[in-house]
């Protein structure tokens, strides 16, 4: 069969699944009603994020369960985190359910065999099992970052649409040179996906058909971190992390923005640029994630095109990259962050 015929049969089974779950959502009544972090003001279908661990479903079954870990790992963490959309999990269940499905996608990925896979060589097993503790940690804190950024129209399917183009391209580049670090169906069929729910979702304030839900924004995390992971295995260079850059500076520089606040993390907020945008200065949920989406898109193309294949120059780059967002970050909140103030007066005061 044609490879493009295969991917449109595809994506038109992604569509009916899409649609069918929108009336299960609806018979149950599986919602996301407005509260005080929320930046939309009707009551939308939630979870439609879930068409992610099902396109990893219909890819795994069309092309032969070439990653079964990777299946494994995200349909059980996409699993709890649907439970946990409908009905309220404890925060340990949901913390456990994540650490133990990234173990599964490291094992995929080939992070827990000793050796050279991060740049460096590893034999002792105790410093590799503290160096693969360490990048369990980093992994979940930036999949739960993913999920804390899901809080606009657009954003997750964009923004993971800015992720995975570049993916594409530098899988491109090693084909024409060597072995690529990823099957190029998976990365098509997830680009597909996305582009479904984008279609659903990618809309002005308050026309979005469905949102994500935690079964989206950790489900696609997952997949994401997984293939980045691949890359890094391939190249043994960390650095290939900066393809979710922009997501990392404002999910750290928010949490440490809140901590300065003596606020409680696990409580809802609105502190993030993104919500400062949409919320307080009244710009368009599609303007908003059109931003982010082409900021990291453009700091991505940068690595992949400009910079020197080096590991020192991507190193530098990265950094460079991520004091130039961090001061962005500042001077934006500077400028604008006492409105926030001035909605939360309004909110305590009841108006």
């Amino acid at each position: 069969m044609n490879i493009y015929v295969t991917y449109l049969i595809i994506a038109a089974i992604l569509v009916a699944a899409e649609m069918i779950y929108f009336r299960i959502a609806d018979r149950f009544n599986i919602i996301d009603k407005p509260n005080q972090r929320s930046s939309h003001t009707r009551i939308v279908l939630r979870g439609g994020g879930v068409i992610f661990a099902i396109a990893l479903w219909i890819w795994s079954i069309w092309y032969g369960f070439q990653y079964p870990w990777l299946l494994a790992g995200v349909t059980l963490a996409a699993g709890v985190s649907f439970v946990d959309d409908i009905h309220s999990l404890p925060d340990s269940v949901r913390l456990v359910t994540q650490f133990l499905a990234m173990f599964l996608i490291f094992y995929e990925v080939g992070l827990l065999i000793p050796g050279e896979s991060l740049g460096f060589r590893v034999e002792n097993l105790f410093v590799h099992a503290l160096i693969v503790l360490m990048a369990l940690i980093v992994c979940v804190g930036a999949t739960n970052i993913y999920n804390f950024m899901d809080g606009i129209n657009g954003i997750t399917g964009g923004y993971s649409l800015s992720i995975i183009v570049p993916l594409i391209i530098v899988n491109e580049k090693f084909g024409k040179s060597n072995e690529q670090f990823v099957e190029p169906s998976l990365l098509i069929v997830i680009g597909l996906s996305l582009l479904v729910f984008c279609w659903f979702n990618f809309r002005p304030k308050n026309k979005a058909k469905c949102f994500a839900g935690d079964v989206g924004s950790i489900g696609i995390a997952l997949i994401l971190l997984f293939c980045i992971g691949r890359l890094i295995v391939a190249t043994g260079d960390p650095t290939w992390l900066v393809f979710m850059l922009v997501y990392a500076v404002d999910g750290c520089c928010t949490i440490v923005h809140r901590i300065m606040l003596h606020e409680h993390l696990g409580e809802a907020h609105r502190k993030h640029a993104f919500q400062l945008m949409a919320n307080e200065l009244g710009m368009s949920h599609v303007v908003v994630s059109l931003v982010y989406m082409t900021l990291q898109l453009a700091v991505s193309l940068v690595v992949v095109f400009v910079v020197p294949d080096t590991l020192l120059a991507h190193w530098l780059y990265m950094i460079g990259a991520g004091i130039v967002l961090v001061l962005a970050y500042v001077a934006f909140m500077k400028k604008y962050y006492h409105l926030h103030e001035e909605y939360l007066l309004r909110v305590k005061s009841g108006f």
